[in-house]
């Protein structure tokens, strides 16, 4: 069966393609292209080749448009990271990408009806969606605020992992937000402004947030993050295995647009032995002019990094001198170090009132504040992690009612 005029100039024109040519190896656009570039074709053939595109699509999204559009702005190619870089770009290079788009974009417009026509099948197929995306102008106006929008996993994902040497996104990451938060106003607004310094492109720390565990430490980061995303914030975790490999990565970050908190969750020194002066090197290296797009953010337990548990005792009075320096010194290298310490019962309870307004419960406030408190003591925990967790508990028994 000999195509149709559009679907031959769209298949030729892909062939054409120089700055977005990976794309067209995409796992989703490749069954697509079997589709264009072949005149005559196996009615079987072409049935398979129409349904397996649908079929990756469909794990993907439902919209055609949004999906090649998303795939646009995730592509790393030396024209966007040039843009990255600050760097002037050729007008024939700039030329050849607004081609490239209208190229693109003309191919992700593709109707199911406009498809189906050119496969010999008289059943029913499935379909998808399309939108109405100018790629041209969207896409300059994420190159013209790259440093919010970024670039490559970058664009969409805020979240990331280590994994031999490379960012890997976190696929669902905790949603917590700062609404969702209650108590330590004053310290996460500590946090909350070097982190808008970062981002603003002035000078910022490196931040410890230590104390109690259940405190609510790593959910203000992560609620940050999620918060300025679209402001160009990213958190990297790296495990204290990865310690090592910290400087290497800020050097690969240096020339990104956006800004990175390297994130290192439930830090105890004692667990990693050298690895304390391989910190403390990154600590250091990490406020260089070359890396003023990266901070680390680090939590710990109090007791752990700061100072001795009370009463133990471990080795020689000079192996706990020893153990006791190491610990400042690591302590030291950071330039905000924000306390969160157990709340007191009132704050615990307001906590967990707070937590059942936000959620739906229904309970009277006496009959939540016993329980919240009978559980805090079987526990041995008034944390705001406690308050959430009694909460919790009591709306699952009143949906089991």
């Amino acid at each position: 069966m000999v195509k149709n005029k559009k679907l031959q100039e769209i298949d030729l024109s892909l062939n054409s393609l120089v700055v977005f040519r990976k794309l067209m190896t995409h796992e989703v656009i490749l069954p697509l292209r079997g589709l264009l570039d072949t005149e005559t074709m196996d009615p079987v053939i072409q049935l398979r080749l129409y349904t397996e595109f649908v079929s990756r699509l469909y794990t993907q999204s439902m919209n055609l448009t949004e999906y090649i559009f998303r795939l646009i702005c995730e592509d790393e190619n030396f024209y966007i990271k040039a843009k990255a870089r600050g760097e002037e770009v050729d007008p024939l290079l700039d030329a050849c990408v607004e081609n490239e788009l209208a190229i693109l974009e003309r191919l992700a417009r593709l109707k199911p009806h406009e498809l189906q026509k050119e496969v010999s099948y008289y059943g029913v197929l499935p379909e998808w969606k399309t939108a109405e995306i100018n790629f041209f102008e969207s896409y300059m106006e994420r190159v013209r605020n790259i440093e919010k929008y970024g670039y490559g996993l970058f664009a969409r994902h805020a979240m990331f992992v280590l994994r031999e040497g490379a960012c890997v996104p976190v696929q669902h990451p905790d949603p917590v937000s700062l609404s969702e938060l209650c108590g330590y106003d004053a310290e996460r607004q500590r946090i909350l402004d070097n982190t808008l310094s970062l981002l603003n492109g002035r000078p910022a720390q490196n931040i410890l947030l230590y104390g109690d565990t259940g405190t609510g430490k790593s959910a203000t980061v992560k609620a940050i993050v999620n918060t300025y995303f679209g402001e160009g914030l990213r958190l990297i975790q790296v495990t204290r295995e990865q310690i090592p490999e910290i400087p290497q990565l800020m050097q690969t970050l240096s020339g990104n647009p956006l800004k990175f908190i390297i994130f290192l969750d439930d830090l105890c020194p004692d667990s990693f032995g050298s690895g304390i002066s391989e910190l403390k090197a990154a600590l250091e290296g990490s406020v260089s002019q070359k890396c003023s797009n990266t901070v680390i953010y680090a939590t710990s337990n109090y007791r752990g990094l700061l100072r001795e548990h009370a009463g133990e005792v471990f080795g020689s009075e000079k192996q706990q001198h020893d153990a006791e320096q190491e610990r400042a010194g690591l302590a030291g290298r950071f330039g905000i170090r924000v306390h969160f310490e157990m709340p007191a019962k009132q704050q615990y309870l307001a906590t967990a009132g707070f937590l059942a307004e936000q959620r739906g419960l229904s309970i009277a406030q006496p009959v939540l504040e016993q329980a919240a408190w009978d559980y805090a003591q079987q526990i041995g925990e008034c944390s705001p992690r406690a308050a959430g967790q009694i909460v919790s508990r009591l709306l699952a028994e009143e949906l089991a009612k």
